[in-house]
C-alpha cells in the first residue's frame, strides 16, 4: 500500500509576488537571448552588404520596414537594458551595492538609463545630424 503524505506546496506563479529583483534578473537573461538573435540579424545585413548592391537593398529595404524597425527598436532596448544592469552585476561583483536599499535604487537607474539611452538613440537616428 503506498501513502502519500501532504507536503506544502511551493510558492508558485499563482502566489508568489514578483520582486524588482526577480523581474530585473529574468530580463536579464531573455534581453541577453534577444541580443544573441538580433546579432544573426546583423549578420545576415553584414553578408547582404559584401553581397552586393542589389541583396544590400533588399536588407536595407527590409529593415526600413516596419516590422525591421519594429525589431530594431526591441533590439536596442535589449541592448541598453543589458548594459546598464551588466554594469549593475559588475558592482555586485565588486561586493558593492549589495544592500536592498541600494539593490532597489539601482534598479530603477537601469530603468531610467535604459529609456533615456535608447530614446536619445532614435531621435538621433531619424532627427540627429552626428556632429
Amino acid at each position: 500500500m503506498i501513502t502519500t503524505h501532504k507536503r506544502p506546496l511551493s510558492p508558485h506563479l499563482q502566489i508568489y509576488k514578483a520582486q524588482l529583483t526577480s523581474v530585473m534578473s529574468i530580463l536579464h537573461r531573455a534581453t541577453g537571448l534577444f541580443l544573441s538573435l538580433g546579432t544573426l540579424v546583423l549578420v545576415y545585413w553584414l553578408m547582404a552588404a559584401a553581397e552586393g548592391p542589389t541583396a544590400y537593398q533588399q536588407a536595407q529595404s527590409w529593415l526600413a520596414s516596419w516590422w525591421g524597425l519594429f525589431l530594431l527598436f526591441g533590439w536596442s532596448v535589449a541592448l541598453f537594458y543589458h548594459l546598464c544592469n551588466g554594469i549593475r552585476h559588475l558592482f555586485w561583483d565588486a561586493g558593492l551595492g549589495m544592500d536592498i536599499k541600494t539593490v532597489y535604487a539601482t534598479g530603477k537607474v537601469v530603468w531610467i538609463a535604459t529609456f533615456i539611452l535608447t530614446a536619445l538613440t532614435w531621435v538621433l537616428a531619424f532627427n540627429g545630424d552626428i556632429r
